[in-house]
């Protein structure tokens, strides 16, 4: 029972300390989302003008908009690389406990982009003149739904990996499964702006988070055995 119990602590803290220390020497891809974000936020602005009132109206559906568009942009490299040079064979072949390591990738995966999203939201909403109302709301909202967006992603992403076309179908299954998320997370936003209870939506969101904390680390590692292994 202890020796189990110590692999599943190794195999998630090594795999996420493992995705940390490979992204620093990947810097320009880990950063490309964040910065994809940034610039398509700030073109906005540019394109409405000065009329504040007509930013501040599309800046929920828009933020979630750019949060689902940078997702999509980092999600495939949660398994390529590892499959590219066989480690996620060895992965699959090793006594541990697959459904550890898989989280811990995933963790660092919304560590490395949901995170940065989350606390960069407020001056997302500052150059999209959002009422300070919103602030609040919309960094939760992130911080939540991108969580989802990396549990889902990577089940999307196993099933692609083998396939070696995933930036083609990652965008096709993986847009409908967001929409719930894109959907309550605009909604709480724009809850809170207009002076509404936005801890409904909000309570929509973690309850989704629930169930992909539940389910997509279970079937990633079935999906994964499945089509690599077999």
């Amino acid at each position: 029972m202890s020796s189990v119990k110590i692999r599943r602590d190794i195999g998630f803290y090594v795999y996420f300390r493992r995705e940390l220390v490979l992204a620093r020497s990947a810097i320009g891809a880990t950063t490309a989302p964040i910065l994809f974000m940034f610039m398509g936020t700030s073109l906005i602005p540019l394109a409405l003008s000065s009329d504040t009132a007509s930013q501040s109206s599309i800046a929920p559906g828009f933020v979630w908009i750019m949060v689902l568009l940078a997702s999509l942009m980092s999600i495939e490299r949660i398994f390529t690389f590892d499959y590219d040079d066989g480690s996620l064979e060895q992965l699959l072949i090793s006594p541990q406990l697959l459904v550890q390591p898989i989280f811990g990738k995933v963790a660092a995966h919304w560590v490395l982009t949901g995170l940065p999203m989350s606390l960069s939201s407020p001056m997302m909403a500052f150059v999209l003149s959002l009422p300070a109302e919103g602030y609040l709301p919309m960094m939760l909202s992130i911080i939540i739904g991108s969580a989802y967006l990396s549990l889902v992603g990577s089940v999307c992403a196993s099933l692609t990996v083998s396939l070696g076309r995933g930036g083609f179908l990652l965008p096709i299954t993986l847009i409908p499964l967001y929409m719930p998320m894109i959907i309550f997370g605009s909604a709480t936003i724009d809850f809170a702006v207009n002076s509404m209870d936005w801890s409904f939506p909000l309570a929509v969101m973690g309850t989704l988070l629930c169930l992909a904390i539940a389910i997509c680390p279970i079937a990633v590692a079935a999906i994964l055995r499945s089509t690599i292994l077999f």
